[in-house]
C-alpha cells in the first residue's frame, strides 16, 4: 500500500457533549481494531493480529475512567495521530514493538521506596487528570 499522508488525516474536533466524545472514541477503537492485520503485515511483525488487538484494547482501557470531555478530545487527537503514523509506515519496527505493543506500567515499588520519595502516588490522584477513581464510584 502506498503512503499517502492525507489518506487517514482528520481535522481536530471538539466534542460538544460526553455522548459525542464516546462515539468518537468507539470509532477510533474500531479503526485500530480493524487495522490490526494490516499493521502485522506492514511491519512484518511476528505476533498475531489478536495480540495487537489485545494491546490496543489495553491502551484504551488505561483511559477508561477519564470523564472530562476536553481531556478525552486530546486523547482522541493523540490516538488519531498514532493511527495515521502507524498505517502510513512513518514508524520503525522498534516504535511498534516498544511503544505500541509493550506493556505499560510503573515498576512495583516497595514501601520504603515510596517512603523515601515522600509521597504515595498510588493512593492520591491529582484532580487535574480528569480521572475518577473507580473505588470512588
Amino acid at each position: 500500500m502506498s503512503t499517502i499522508p492525507a489518506r487517514l488525516a482528520r481535522s481536530a474536533r471538539i466534542s460538544s457533549n460526553p455522548d459525542e466524545a464516546r462515539k468518537r472514541v468507539i470509532q477510533l477503537y474500531r479503526d485500530w481494531y480493524r487495522s490490526a492485520p494490516e499493521i502485522c503485515s506492514l511491519y512484518a511483525l511476528n505476533v498475531t493480529p489478536a495480540y495487537v488487538r489485545h494491546c490496543i484494547r489495553g491502551h484504551f482501557e488505561e483511559n477508561r475512567y477519564v470523564t472530562d470531555t476536553r481531556v478525552i478530545d486530546v486523547l482522541i487527537q493523540k490516538g488519531r495521530q498514532e493511527y495515521q503514523e502507524t498505517l502510513n509506515c512513518w514508524k520503525q519496527l522498534d516504535h511498534i514493538m516498544g511503544i505500541l505493543l509493550a506493556p505499560r506500567g510503573r515498576p512495583q515499588r516497595t514501601f520504603l521506596q515510596k517512603f523515601y520519595e515522600g509521597r504515595d502516588e498510588d493512593a492520591v490522584l491529582p484532580a487535574a487528570t480528569g480521572i475518577v477513581h473507580p473505588k470512588a464510584l
